[in-house]
């Protein structure tokens, strides 16, 4: 929006062609940095940071999804700003709207939590079970479209989808006019990063949840060719995105083939099934992504971390509250940005030991921790760190000491 309404008139044709052209660029942007191998950029987000800033994506995403489950209207681009917001509109709550939130929200952590155990103790295969427990929100659609339909809750004030425009949008070559890309230049390439971290940061959390590998460079080259897709689709600027991400890894999914199943399942709803979802409530499509993201959020790893490495766990912890308080970007880049710190601190001030040699070997251990053979005209050092400008003239003053006190 911000790339392109300087440019034309937002609902023109020009405004489309401007989105459409944007698109482009970034996919475009994207598979060169991919082929370029830029993608080790990703290696400074640490999993401390990447876990926080799951926990706080997961917290915002769980505050905006309570609007359409409660009936409350709320807005602000933060978690802090959305609980705000609610509590302040908390008496405009919709009664019948929650009426169908609430209880689709306690049947999905049911089925969710106990229906698997529940099946296989009554003789179900554990394969099956786990199919039929997948199908929760399925079941929370259908009903909740049968209810909404037959006592037409949409005329009193439950918000619904409403009409969605089937078939397939069409095929068609973006523009290729070079005064438009060069207005569009500089916007692309900072949508392409943005898009980017956001979708690297979705891989990577999810990834490491199942001890899974992530090649950044793939995912640069994918990310680029889904938005030159979508340019010739006639669609604006992609990323992966979190809340989506989410419910399709509850869902069960385990490879990218999961990802092709999805769009063949968009495609056949959207050519076939889009007048059954005109009365889909907006409060079960909430739900759905709410009960989903509470897997995302994990405050007690923040203990452990900082168990592990104290430097880690106040990363993360500064991470969830900065993207918790001042929106996921900022928390993103400060967490690298402490990460970074952190790392330079400790490699700026490396640990070096006097060593000597263990008696009857050829092994030098620190002095300090063993006893070994000197040479009193001959000081032996191990540094614990690679030597570069930042601990240089540190590992220079600790050696004139020792050699100085010696």
């Amino acid at each position: 929006l911000a790339a392109v309404a300087p440019i034309a008139a937002q609902g023109s044709p020009e405004y489309a062609v401007a989105a459409v052209a944007l698109a482009l660029l970034t996919g475009l942007i994207l598979v060169v940095l991919g082929f370029l191998r830029l993608g080790f950029l990703s290696n400074f987000m640490s999993f401390p940071v990447m876990a926080g800033l799951g926990t706080a994506v997961g917290l915002q995403i769980a505050a905006g999804q309570l609007t359409p489950v409660l009936g409350i209207p709320s807005q602000g681009g933060t978690f802090l700003a959305q609980v705000i917001s609610l509590v302040k509109n908390a008496g405009q709550i919709n009664i019948i709207t929650a009426a169908i939130g609430v209880p689709v929200v306690i049947f999905l952590l049911v089925v969710r939590k106990s229906l698997v155990a529940l099946l296989i103790k009554i003789g179900m295969g554990k394969g099956l079970a786990g199919i039929i427990s997948k199908l929760g929100p399925v079941i929370a659609i259908i009903i909740t479209i049968l209810f909404v339909s037959g006592l037409a809750l949409d005329k009193q004030g439950v918000k619904i989808v409403g009409t969605v425009p089937s078939g397939l949008p069409s095929i068609a070559l973006p523009p290729f006019d070079l005064e438009l890309w060069n207005q569009l230049l500089t916007p692309a390439l900072l949508i392409a990063i943005v898009g980017y971290v956001a979708s690297i940061s979705v891989a990577q959390t999810l990834a490491s949840k199942k001890r899974q590998h992530v090649d950044p460079n793939q995912e640069l080259i994918a990310l680029g060719a889904s938005n030159i897709g979508a340019s010739l689709s006639g669609g604006f600027p992609v990323a992966g995105g979190f809340s989506r991400s989410i419910v399709n890894f509850e869902a069960g999914a385990e490879t990218p083939a999961a990802g092709a199943f999805t769009a063949v399942g968009i495609a056949l709803v959207a050519l076939f099934l889009t007048p059954l979802l005109y009365f889909l409530p907006s409060a079960t499509l909430g739900a759905t992504i709410f009960v989903a993201v509470l897997s995302m959020v994990n405050f007690k790893a923040i203990k452990l971390t900082y168990a592990y490495s104290p430097s880690d766990g106040i990363a993360m912890a500064l991470t969830i509250i900065l993207a918790v308080t001042l929106g996921v970007i900022a928390g993103l880049v400060a967490g690298i940005g402490i990460s970074l710190m952190m790392y330079l601190y400790r490699t700026s001030r490396p640990h070096m030991a006097v060593i000597g040699q263990v008696p009857g070997s050829q092994y030098f251990k620190n002095v300090d921790r063993n006893e070994v053979i000197v040479n009193p005209k001959i000081i032996s050092m191990r540094i614990d760190e690679s030597i570069y400008f930042p601990n240089a003239r540190l590992l220079e003053t600790q050696i004139n000491e020792l050699v100085a006190s010696h």
